[in-house]
């Protein structure tokens, strides 16, 4: 029997999984997202084989958020008007069609580089409408109570897969090559798909979709973004940092064929290593936190990432590298996690389809212009420098971040009469 202290622990720690519905979600997602990691791994080896160009690497990862950028703002409008089951039914369907054309093209040899930047383009877009669909749907498996308890279990279960995933395409590269990779992903959708019929949810009524008024919805979304001062200072600092400074991916395989000379097993265990960071980060989210507590985990995360791959950037020792993977990966998730919480937490339900997607646009749509820069940098000056470039921007945010934390605290120190050395914000206070 466990001690009373430690079941109140873990029930308070995955309070989340009490729901039937999110325990059907997550251990759908967690097979699923295995399989993503070991695709995204196989597709950047599989560009880099072909072409052997940093560049091309850049190229890849822009075409795979280029359309996030120019769709997820529909795509809000879309997870606001529709059945969000439905939506995921439908984009979890097309994913599992793209990776087995992928696997296919592999496996008849007749794969070639622009093929493999269409497809990315194609999950691009298959992504776009998927993300705001996946974090808007959060909130009706688990209600406001559980929703940063649910969240955090997402975010664990996608850095859980961040470590499977990875050190099993290691595996599968040296031995069978990137097919097999690219196949047990399209198999491993149908765990979501099957997850996701078997949930039992109230009917939810689709609102008539408009097409006269869709453009006048998604403007209304922004305007609301904007005129919420935490939530459009959220907005902006994510659109900087993820898409200037979380560009280490794409160059992995860069380190792992010629600087390190670690080959598909290096490349997975750097991958997984931040992973591994990024998974105990989460974990570390499933305790409740205060908005301050939240609040410092915002530059904390930032200062964390920064350090660690600016580190990284310049090692030449691996078990270093992996160190500073671990530590940059903690970082990042520590940051983007609790970036998530805050936005679900100060978002009004009717909103919440769209503040999501705005949310993806700055995540993961501002990533190509991160993308191109990164592959350009490291293609006239290297990889490290590359690399350096993101670790400067994400510790501009995290000295901006610092300003906000002090200006926020006099602040409330000010409303209050107190003095500015120890600020307690009430509970139900918003980011400023």
């Amino acid at each position: 029997m466990l001690p009373d202290t430690i079941r109140t622990g873990l029930s308070t720690s995955f309070r989340a999984l009490r729901h039937r519905n999110f325990r059907l979600y997550w251990s759908g997602q967690l097979i699923s997202l295995v399989g993503t990691w070991m695709q995204s791994v196989a597709q950047g080896w599989l560009m880099h084989r072909l072409t052997d160009s940093p560049f091309m690497l850049g190229l890849l990862g822009f075409a795979q958020f280029l359309p996030v950028m120019g769709l997820s703002l529909w795509a809000g409008v879309i997870a606001d008007h529709m059945d969000r089951r439905r939506l995921l039914l439908f984009t979890q369907g097309s994913a599992l069609l793209q990776a087995a054309l992928l696997a296919l093209v592999v496996s008849t040899g007749v794969v070639k580089p622009w093929m493999v930047l269409g497809l990315a383009f194609v999950f691009g877009v298959i992504n776009a409408f998927d993300l705001p669909g996946r974090q808007s749907f959060m909130v009706e498996m688990v209600g406001k109570e559980d929703l940063s308890n649910a969240i955090a279990l997402n975010s664990a279960a996608f850095n859980s897969a961040r470590i499977l995933g990875p050190a099993i395409a290691g595996v599968l590269l040296a031995t069978v090559g990137e097919a097999g990779c690219f196949w047990l992903n399209a198999v491993s959708y149908i765990a979501v798909l099957y997850s996701l019929t078997r949930m039992t949810l109230p009917r939810r009524e689709s609102a008539p979709m408009d097409w006269r008024r869709a453009i006048e919805t998604m403007r209304e979304g922004v305007r609301y973004a904007w005129s919420v001062r935490p939530i459009r200072n959220l907005l902006l600092l994510l659109g900087a940092t993820a898409g200037l400074g979380f560009q280490y991916m794409i160059l992995l395989p860069v380190y792992a064929r010629t600087i390190l000379h670690t080959g598909p097993g290096g490349y997975g265990l750097m991958v997984s290593a931040f992973g591994l960071g990024s998974l105990l980060s989460a974990a570390s989210m499933m305790r409740r936190l205060d908005r301050w507590g939240l609040r410092r985990n915002l530059f904390a995360g930032l200062a964390c990432a920064g350090v660690g791959m600016g580190v990284f950037a310049w090692s030449r020792i691996f078990p270093l590298t992996l160190a500073m993977a671990f530590v940059a990966g903690f970082g990042l998730i520590l940051y983007v996690a609790t970036t998530n919480t805050l936005l679900q937490l100060t978002t009004e339900d009717r909103y919440r389809g769209r503040i999501m997607s705005l949310y993806t646009l700055m995540f993961v749509g501002t990533s190509q212009i991160g993308s191109l820069v990164a592959g350009g940098l490291a293609q006239r000056f290297g990889a490290p420098v590359a690399t350096s470039f993101s670790a400067l921007v994400l510790l501009g945010g995290a000295v901006w971040m610092s300003y906000r934390l002090r200006a926020i605290a006099a602040q409330e120190a000010a409303r209050a009469g107190e003095p500015t050395t120890t600020p307690v914000p009430p509970v139900t206070e918003k980011l400023g």
